[in-house]
């Protein structure tokens, strides 16, 4: 639209990092490389029982629309397409990891086969909306008397553009995160939530700055990094202060004991 070159012509005139979206999508793109390497990470060094399927398969959605997203944002950005690429197959790998891994047991059979199920129906109505969506944009876009709904339809951030719903994938994320608040710290990837809070981070200055400027990405970039900071912040209080409040006390009871 032209309000929205407008601004992008305003944006572009501005000088510095703080109005650069080279810089932020830029350390954007980072903080995704951070999530892939994640997954490469605990693939080679934790076991599979660490892994949400959940979290996984949101991933991997997620990563497909970011993926499309970054190649037609302007400006384009493919530092960030190649790292949700590279999530793509690090995360497919992480879920095959957890599928053999439930595999082994009778209740991890029957979540698999939910998880088959469920994949089936959503992924079916998937793809009718993906097939049927630019048909019924026209059509409301171009029909008389529809006022606003016709005005959304046809926007260029709307609900029929993957601009809508590249962010909308990742109020998943964020909604699984702010489920499951209270999920074991052994159970927390440490690289993976450092990864997912510094993309929240630099997202939702980046969401600022691109064309068309994407509202829906800058509101879920702040859930997603005060979700993924809270687990974040539980894992290194569990792992590295309660761990050394532990110590500290069985050494002074030690010495205690001695004297």
């Amino acid at each position: 639209s032209s309000a929205a070159a407008a601004a992008a012509e305003t944006t572009t005139t501005k000088k510095g990092l703080w109005h650069s979206a080279e810089f932020w999508g830029g350390m954007g793109a980072i903080a995704g490389w951070g999530m892939s390497g994640a997954a490469i990470y605990d693939a080679a060094l934790q076991g599979p029982e660490v892994i949400s399927l959940n979290m996984t398969s949101v991933l991997i959605v997620y990563s497909s629309l970011f993926c499309r997203w970054a190649l037609i944002v302007k400006p384009q950005n493919l530092l960030l397409a190649s790292c949700h690429g590279a999530n793509i197959v690090a995360q497919f790998n992480q879920l095959r990891r957890a599928l053999v891994h439930k595999m082994e047991t009778p209740q991890g059979k029957r979540e698999v086969d939910q998880m088959q199920s469920d994949t089936l129906q959503y992924g079916s109505v998937g793809l009718a909306a993906i097939l049927g969506g630019p048909y019924l944009r026209k059509a409301l876009s171009n029909a008389p008397n529809l006022g606003i709904v016709s005005t959304v339809a046809a926007a260029d951030a709307g609900p029929f553009t993957v601009h809508f719903w590249a962010p909308m994938s990742k109020w998943f994320i964020s909604g699984a995160s702010f489920i499951d608040l209270e999920r074991p710290t052994d159970k927390i990837s440490l690289p993976q939530y450092t990864a997912l809070t510094l993309t929240g981070f630099f997202f939702t200055r980046y969401a600022l700055l691109v064309t068309p400027v994407n509202y829906n990405l800058f509101a879920v970039n702040i859930a997603l990094f005060l979700s993924s900071a809270w687990h974040l912040g539980r894992k290194l209080k569990s792992d590295y202060m309660d761990d050394n409040n532990n110590t500290n006390n069985t050494n002074t009871n030690n010495n205690n004991n001695n004297k």
